[in-house]
């Protein structure tokens, strides 16, 4: 029995184009996820999906994608598929874990996605580091820039406002306010 899947990741998605790919590769039952975020592993359609695949069965799919969004957790699906002996059908990328060939074909690919990923982790890295020796600075900006410390200071201790109506008035939380005097303190 071929067992179909499908998924969007928000509500504003169209699922039609998976739902006919399945419907023109002879799934004999489809399961959806809709507004589910392929990192989250326990989805409700996929899960409904697992229980009715039994030995010998193929689960179906429009892309890798809509399955998992990390390797780890493609490779862990495929690996449970196998030892339930149940195959995988990808239509998009045409990989069917049926086969041996399809395995190998699996394990290539993520491989080298991975490899893809390591490098562009690397890549970041090294542009973060050489920003930082050309004394950019990474992140998010402060809220609270160097001259308002100043000011902060002066409305907490000299006007005896509280820390946290010093926070409100410069529209920040207490814990800005506490990370702006903690800077200043490392800078010193």
């Amino acid at each position: 029995m071929k067992v179909g899947y499908a998924r969007v990741s928000t509500a504003d998605q169209n699922i039609e184009m998976q739902l006919k790919a399945l419907s023109e590769a002879g799934c004999d039952r489809v399961f959806t996820d809709e507004g589910q975020s392929g990192a989250v592993r326990n989805r409700p359609g996929l899960d409904e999906a697992m229980d009715v695949l039994a030995a010998g069965d193929t689960l179906v799919i429009w892309r890798l994608d809509r399955l998992g969004r990390s390797l780890s957790h493609l490779i862990d699906v495929v690996a449970m598929l196998g030892r339930r002996n149940i195959g995988l059908l990808s239509i998009s990328e045409a990989i069917n874990t049926g086969s041996a060939g399809g395995v190998l074909i699996f394990h290539i690919m993520g491989a080298l996605a991975e490899f893809e990923r390591a490098l562009i982790s690397e890549r970041t890295k090294a542009g973060m580091a050489a920003a930082r020796e050309r004394g950019s600075q990474i992140g998010r900006p402060h809220k609270i820039l160097s001259d308002e410390i100043g000011q902060l200071r002066h409305a907490i201790e000299v006007e005896g406002m509280s820390k946290s109506a010093a926070a409100r008035r410069f529209g920040v939380s207490r814990a800005t306010l506490y990370r702006a005097f903690r800077r200043e303190l490392e800078r010193s």
